[in-house]
């Protein structure tokens, strides 16, 4: 089955894989970080290669895998503009459209749930002829919709997006819901139309009416989920700071976690470190934001004897955390640990970064680069 839908019973939610089936690329809506292993799992069942990572809004129910996903696959996250969500690669307006091999999916504007909700429609040529497919999120669900009384919610914004879009595709789009809470798994825009028990025949100001009466209980995960999701499936306490923490390490401070590393970056907490030689910074690309400061050099990768007081001037400044960045992992950690020596709370940034690769299969400048999917990338 072309999409593949897959389910959380704890929060009721529908996560969906696509698939293009001659270069195997895939993309995948709405993921749930309790389910990263399955996700995983089944791409590499059907030999898969994620793409992307998308969100059909910011979740109060449940946390996106979103960075996490990332780290594993090297995809690429992206997400409506309007949610806000500060570690995306690609902020989604209406109208856009997320490649995947040779099939494509266009956002579609369906703001009421929340302000930034997106739909996501899905025009796929088959042997038996064209299917369309939407993917809804809590916009329209099967016989219902989301609810509008928190998280920038507005019913009059929700009908209009459910009336005037999502009703305006063909009547044989199939509807993919973001939630269902009594085993349905589909539905069609032209049922829908028919037979939606809040907007079938309803006017305006019926539905607005109806909403607002609604009376519904607080999602019970709002807190916890709202703001981890607005950092892509990273948790933040009370006071802002990232719940995933880095694990210790022996003589530097400890090892970061990629999306954790971004997440401070964004903050401000923390100053990323590159240490790769000046040349591949050259050949590669250069990160966004980030301190030159190469822990060997050529010819023959000998020691930098400028590392040392690279560091001493960074401690010189504000005296936040150094974040080390290399290609493998391995010279960041060595660069932690001498930075650690000289009195920085120094920190490995795990997993290491490497170019995309280019038309001809080489990694360098032409291919831009990324961070294991995140979003320090330079095209």
């Amino acid at each position: 089955m072309n999409p593949i839908q897959l389910f959380d019973p704890d929060s009721c939610t529908y996560t969906y894989v696509l698939f293009d089936e001659a270069s195997r690329e895939a993309l995948i809506i709405d993921p749930v970080d309790v389910q990263l292993e399955r996700d995983l799992t089944v791409l590499r069942e059907h030999d898969l290669r994620l793409r992307w990572v998308l969100e059909t809004h910011a979740h109060a129910d449940h946390i996106t895998s979103a960075l996490w996903l990332a780290e594993h696959t090297g995809a690429l996250t992206a997400a409506p503009a309007a949610c806000g969500i500060v570690t995306v690669h690609r902020p989604l307006q209406h109208g856009d459209e997320v490649t995947f091999g040779s099939q494509r999916v266009r956002a579609l504007a369906t703001p009421g749930h929340t302000a930034g909700s997106m739909s996501y429609f899905w025009e796929r040529a088959t042997s038996q002829g064209v299917q369309r497919h939407v993917f809804t999120g809590d916009t329209l669900l099967i016989d219902g919709c989301g609810r509008t009384d928190f998280q920038s919610g507005d019913a009059a914004a929700l009908y209009r997006s459910i009336t005037e879009v999502l009703f305006a595709l063909p009547d044989d789009t199939v509807v993919w819901p973001g939630h269902d809470y009594r085993g349905r798994t589909h539905s069609t825009i032209g049922h829908e139309k028919a037979h939606n028990a809040r907007v079938a025949g309803r006017t305006l100001d019926e539905f607005v009416a109806l909403m607002n009466g609604l009376n519904l209980s607080r999602p019970r995960r709002m807190d916890e989920a709202v703001p981890a999701n607005l950092h892509g499936g990273i948790r933040h306490d009370a006071d802002g700071a990232a719940l995933d923490a880095p694990q210790p390490a022996d003589g530097y401070a400890g090892d970061v976690p990629p999306a954790v590393a971004w997440d401070w970056v964004q903050q401000g907490r923390a100053v990323l470190v590159d240490v790769r030689t000046d040349a591949e910074r050259e050949w590669v690309g250069y990160v966004p934001g980030a301190v030159p400061l190469a822990w060997k050099q050529w010819p023959g990768m000998q020691p930098n004897p400028g590392f040392d007081d690279g560091v001493r001037s960074l401690l010189r400044g504000d005296g936040r955390p150094l974040l080390m960045l290399c290609r493998s992992g391995a010279r960041s950690i060595a660069a932690a640990r001498r930075a650690t020596e000289l009195g920085a709370t120094a920190y490995n940034v795990l997993e290491g970064f490497e170019g995309d690769l280019d038309e001809h299969g080489q990694r360098g400048r032409r291919g831009g680069w990324r961070y294991r999917g995140l979003p320090w990338r330079q095209n």
